[in-house]
């Protein structure tokens, strides 16, 4: 599975890539994120799906991949889409030895989001596969970093 790096944009191969920089010994235990944020524009949606790697206390290392699709009008679709984007990544990543701690959602707990109607199916699909599944108003540092990529 192709990525790319936040820091210059060269592409890298997830698995690989991940397994070599969670090796590195001079790193402190790293936890991993996986989200994705999507934004229609004009014709277009546009999915940015994201791997942080959160490194103690010195920042994160983002990984993404951004794909362009005809515009998606149904909000529930496009919304699933991003679920649907950030399980096929976790589910690469566990198949490939690699543990992911957390799918970041971009969906919000409050009954008066839109989004609140997805929660309890996309929440309990992440958690079937052994994974937690965190939501808004959680820091969610995958959905932060997708949300600024997909813009």
């Amino acid at each position: 599975m192709e990525f790319k790096r936040l820091v210059d944009g060269d592409r890298v191969e997830l698995s690989s890539y991940i397994k070599e920089y969670m090796a590195d010994e001079h790193r402190p235990k790293i936890k991993l994120y996986v989200g994705c944020d999507s934004q229609n524009k004009g014709d277009n949606t546009i999915y940015a799906t994201t791997v942080v790697l959160h490194i103690g206390n010195t920042g994160c290392h983002v990984l993404y991949k951004r794909e362009t699709f005809p515009r998606i009008f149904d909000f529930w679709s496009r919304l699933w889409g991003e679920v649907e984007r950030s399980v096929e990544v976790a589910v690469y990543l566990k198949d490939n030895g690699i543990v992911v701690d957390n799918i970041d959602l971009d969906l919000n707990e409050d009954p008066k989001k839109r989004s609140n109607k997805l929660v309890q199916a996309a929440t309990g699909y992440v958690e079937s596969l052994g994974i937690k599944a965190r939501i808004k108003p959680e820091l969610l540092p995958a959905i932060s970093a997708a949300d600024n990529i997909v813009k």
